[in-house]
């Protein structure tokens, strides 16, 4: 179900302090520092930031609070932070480090229990169940990111590197019913290939539920955020290098979105 205003969301990936970017969640390269990188989208009109500390979950550790700290201080917009989320406690500390809301991936898919226990104790508002999904492609074919020919799509956990047999359409409404206040949706054949959202996948779990979702992965042009809004009909998009390496800013992007008919906040 597509919601009015339009969102564009810088996402800070970070590892050991700093900000970093890769191509489907390898081959990283460093992209800068969070605090002065959050300071920038705070200024240039960036409606949201995304924090993922995104080796938190593969490595076993919680995520890295003195970047949460940094960040949060610097910004008047509000912050999701992920990676590493497992507990009550994680999420706790998260929050009160400046976080607006928490984003769960794996504990989620592991211990769904935690969905309804974080939206009872903090609030819908400050859920955000992340979903990481990788088309499934019958032999033969190749992975395009805006192909229709994945019908099903699976949940891929650890950051990208372990698949289940959950299917992401029925994950997303469960998330839903157990109380997330928005989908973040990472399409992960598209993650930093720069050909455009998964604009499929992503109408597909719009229409699914009834929670804003959050389309990610894939962003390399202006005229990938149109599509994902108008065809994918996503209520935010999330990006990374589209912005960490200066080829766009926020402020042209959005009068670009808004000479198109979508609305916009500037």
């Amino acid at each position: 179900m597509t919601h009015l205003t339009k969102r564009i969301i810088p996402c800070l990936d970070c590892k050991d302090g700093r900000v970093v970017k890769g191509t489907r969640f390898v081959d990283l390269r460093d992209a800068g520092d969070p605090r002065e990188l959050a300071a920038h989208y705070n200024r240039e009109g960036a409606d949201e930031l995304v924090l993922l500390d995104i080796s938190a979950s593969r490595e076993g550790r919680a995520t890295l609070m003195e970047t949460v700290h940094a960040v949060a201080r610097t910004l008047f917009i509000p912050l999701t932070v992920g990676g590493g989320v497992r507990s009550f406690d994680d999420a706790r500390r998260l929050l009160g480090a400046g976080a607006d809301k928490v984003a769960i991936n794996t504990a989620a898919v592991e211990s769904p229990e935690v969905v309804s226990e974080f939206a009872e104790r903090f609030g819908s508002q400050a859920v955000v169940v992340a979903v990481d999904a990788r088309g499934e492609i019958a032999e033969g074919e190749s992975r395009v990111p805006d192909s229709a020919s994945a019908a099903r799509w699976r949940v891929v956990t650890y950051g990208g590197t372990r698949e289940t047999a959950l299917d992401v359409i029925e994950w997303a409404k469960r998330a839903e019913q157990l109380g997330a206040g928005e989908i973040l949706l990472t399409s992960m054949d598209a993650d930093g290939t720069r050909q455009g959202f998964d604009c499929p996948l992503t109408a597909a779990v719009a229409r699914a539920v009834h929670i804003p979702v959050i389309a990610s992965g894939g962003a390399g042009r202006l005229e990938d955020f149109a599509e994902v809004f108008l065809r994918g009909e996503a209520d935010a998009a999330l990006a990374a290098s589209i912005f960490h390496f200066g080829e766009y800013s926020i402020r042209s992007l959005k009068q670009f979105l808004r000479a198109r008919a979508v609305p916009v906040r500037i």
